[in-house]
């Protein structure tokens, strides 16, 4: 069941801190709902501890979705965390981020 603070009222979802294939179904609704939306979808990446294949490949999915679509899609306040397993992925420009200065200091 999702949480009332993982979707805001500016359409932004919350990433959990373990983002795994159990919890990526949930993910995945909430990204389908977020996408019958005109706009911008914003995805607060801060509080992620640890993310897995699942997650990454909705995040890329979602992305390009958007941009099909022609949205809006960001990641906001990336953990240390988060931008360490993307790059490790090499998935960075997939998911659309590249820049260290959008890391949580």
């Amino acid at each position: 069941m999702q949480h009332p603070s993982d979707v805001s009222d500016d359409r932004s979802l919350r990433l959990p801190p373990h983002g795994s294939t159990t919890t990526a179904e949930d993910l995945r609704v909430r990204l389908v709902l977020a996408a019958d939306f005109d706009g911008e979808m914003a995805i607060d990446a801060s509080e992620v501890e640890s993310v897995g294949q699942a997650v990454l490949q909705l995040l890329v999915a979602a992305r390009a979705e958007a941009e099909r679509a022609g949205q809006t899609f960001r990641i906001d306040h990336p953990s240390q965390a988060f931008v360490d397993r993307v790059n490790a992925c090499r998935l960075g420009d997939a998911i659309g981020i590249s820049a260290e200065e959008d890391i949580i200091q």
